[in-house]
């Protein structure tokens, strides 16, 4: 059986063959970074929509990500986008951020939602019936076009961190922890900006 490498309808047309309309997909984008916040977004496309070049945004140049934001934007039924700050990450752990995250997002949509698909294989406290799809975004077109929207809107936040913090080189690494972030932390230690929970190797280098 050949793998698929580009997702489609197959997820959502047999959801709406079992009598649902609204199906958005969710996922979320900043779970890895030492900065920044988790975002993600959930996007209802319509029925038969076809997007040309739409995939899982990591498998995309930013230039096409950039593109698709647009178009995604223009042909959903509806989308939004949720996020959880560095201090919500640090008060309630990266996964119950996320989920936060997500449920702002759905919450957020200016048509309500009758299911949803969420990438990953966790989705805790939805009211709305809902299924994890492990690599969702690979395979779910709505899924794919909340990935879009979710790791394009949290690089620019980054552009914008990086214009309030310059130091640090986040429109680089976008806050991952590449080693010239490493070092901008070790040389300056953490922002405002940065994910407290995620530095303790700093203090552990420092007890050294």
């Amino acid at each position: 059986m050949l793998k698929k490498t580009t997702p489609d309808e197959q997820l959502e047309d047999a959801l709406r063959e079992a009598g649902y309309k609204l199906i958005c997909g969710v996922d979320e984008a900043g779970r890895g970074p030492l900065s920044g916040p988790v975002v993600a977004a959930a996007c209802i496309l319509p029925a038969g929509c076809e997007i040309p070049g739409l995939n899982d945004s990591k498998k995309l140049t930013p230039k096409q990500r950039d593109r698709l934001f647009d178009t995604v934007r223009e042909v959903a039924v509806a989308y939004a986008v949720g996020t959880a700050s560095p201090e919500e990450i640090d008060e309630l752990n990266i996964l119950n951020a996320t989920m936060l995250a997500m449920h702002r997002a759905i919450e957020g949509l200016p048509v309500k939602a009758d299911f949803a698909l969420i990438d990953g294989n966790c989705a805790r406290g939805f009211d709305l019936p809902h299924k994890t799809v492990i690599s969702g975004d690979a395979l779910s077109v709505s899924i794919a076009a909340a990935s879009i929207l979710a790791k394009v809107t949290r690089d620019r936040i980054c552009l914008e961190n990086d214009r309030e913090y310059p130091e640090y080189g986040f429109a680089k690494h976008k806050g991952y922890g590449t080693k010239d972030h490493m070092d901008a932390l070790r040389r300056l230690g953490p922002c405002p900006l940065h994910r407290r929970s995620f530095l303790k190797f700093l203090s552990e280098e420092q007890n050294k």
